[in-house]
Parts: structure tokens; C-alpha cells; sequence
């Protein structure tokens, strides 16, 4: 996969989703909406420069191992990040039962990205 590009898009939606988020739903959202909103879009921003980085790791240490931390912080960006917008969106509450998936997901893939790291400069 060309993390790369995938990382390009991921920051483009940020902006738009935060954008959107400040000013056409500002009036219409309550403030725990806005909250969620708004805590989506932070992780997303900080996500998707996560994988803006493994995007250039990538193609500058090929050695390291970067697929799988990569896959999990993208499943990361739509499950904990989608499911707070979902919420802020009217979604029901229990909706955010799925949201610490999503969170787990971001762990994972920065524990597999260290594990990579230090495996590269154990060799």
C-alpha cells in the first residue's frame, strides 16, 4: 500500500472534518457533541501524520517492518475516530462501545512499530 498517499487523503479529511465539525455543526451540535467531534478530529490529525511518517520510513528504512502498525493505526483512524463522529452525529450512546477498539487499534500500532524499531537496531 502506498502509505504515503494514504496518509495525504487521511489529512485532507481531517481538515475537512474539522472544518465542518467548527462551522457547520457548531450551532446544532450540543457541546458533548462538539467535545466528540472534536476529539475525533485531534486523534485523526495525529493518526494520520503517524502514518504520514511510516509512509516516509517506508521508503527511506525498508528494513523496518511497517505494513501491520500502519493497517492498525488506519483501523484505528475508522473505528475510534467513526465512532465518536458517528455519536456527535446522533448515533446512540452505546455507539461508544466501540470507540476503546479503535483506541486499542492506535496502541497496537505503535507497540508494532516500536517492536519493529528495536528489532532493526538489535541487527
Amino acid at each position: 500500500m502506498n502509505w504515503l498517499a494514504i496518509s495525504a487523503v487521511n489529512l485532507a479529511a481531517a481538515v475537512m472534518f474539522g472544518a465542518f465539525g467548527a462551522h457547520a455543526l457548531k450551532a446544532r451540535l450540543s457541546s458533548e457533541q462538539l467535545g466528540w467531534w472534536h476529539t475525533a478530529t485531534e486523534y485523526f490529525f495525529y493518526h494520520a501524520l503517524g502514518l504520514l511518517v511510516i509512509g516516509a520510513l517506508l521508503r527511506t528504512i525498508p528494513t523496518l517492518e511497517l505494513r501491520l502498525p500502519a493497517g492498525f493505526l488506519q483501523i484505528g483512524i475508522i473505528i475510534f475516530c467513526g465512532s465518536l463522529y458517528a455519536m456527535a452525529l446522533g448515533a446512540p450512546r452505546w455507539f461508544g462501545a466501540i470507540t476503546p477498539i479503535g483506541g486499542t487499534a492506535f496502541i497496537l500500532g505503535w507497540l508494532l512499530l516500536a517492536w519493529s524499531a528495536f528489532k532493526v537496531s538489535a541487527t
